[in-house]
């Protein structure tokens, strides 16, 4: 299994990303130095790609075949690829606090930790989808990992388009998340311009 294993503080500095976005609460005291140099209009709509990949922890092969099923969809390409995106399983539990960071969440899911409608699922690329139930198995639940969780994720509250409960360590998705839902810092057209090429 290919995993991008670029050290995180290192990758935010030159993407220009707040480590907070990926559940990070470190913070780097290093800046970034450019010379002033001007960013092609190719170099923006990369690094919009490059942001949206880092974020979510989904390679290149991956991320195109997802913006192939987005643009079939019904609707405006980008805003679609945000919501696949979104509704991947290993985000799903970092958004509902079941884990603090995305990598977390994926080793959760591929540890087969998490039940998706009663049953196991180790697939992190999984679609949920309205109406699904998400909770981590109740073997797992005593384990030392998800006190800890828990405690580090006391104030963290879910998205609107779903609903989770860190005392039971279960959630529900109520509906399919709208792009105003989704508080990424990435510009999706970008990434549109750079595909369509």
């Amino acid at each position: 299994m290919a995993v991008d294993r670029t050290p995180v503080l290192k990758r935010c500095r030159s993407l220009n990303l707040e480590p907070a976005v990926l559940g990070v609460n470190k913070k780097s005291r290093r800046r970034l130095t450019r010379t002033n140099r001007k960013v092609s209009e190719y170099g923006l709509q990369l690094r919009e790609k490059q942001k949206a990949k880092f974020i979510y922890g989904v390679l290149e092969k991956p991320f195109r075949n997802m913006y192939e099923k987005a643009e079939r969809m019904p609707g405006l390409s980008g805003e679609n690829l945000m919501i696949l995106l979104e509704t991947r399983l290993d985000n799903v539990v970092f958004r509902m606090g079941f884990a603090r960071t995305r990598r977390e969440a994926r080793q959760i899911v591929d540890h087969k930790h998490v039940l998706v409608n009663g049953k196991c699922v180790n697939i992190p690329s999984y679609k949920v989808s309205a109406g699904d139930k998400i909770e981590i198995r109740e073997k797992s639940k005593s384990l030392q990992r998800y006190k800890d969780i828990v405690a580090a994720n006391q104030g963290v509250t879910a998205p609107a388009w779903m609903e989770a409960s860190l005392e039971t360590l279960s959630g529900t998705i109520l509906e399919k998340p709208l792009r105003e839902q989704i508080d990424v810092p990435v510009n999706e057209t970008l990434i549109v311009e750079l595909y369509s090429k």
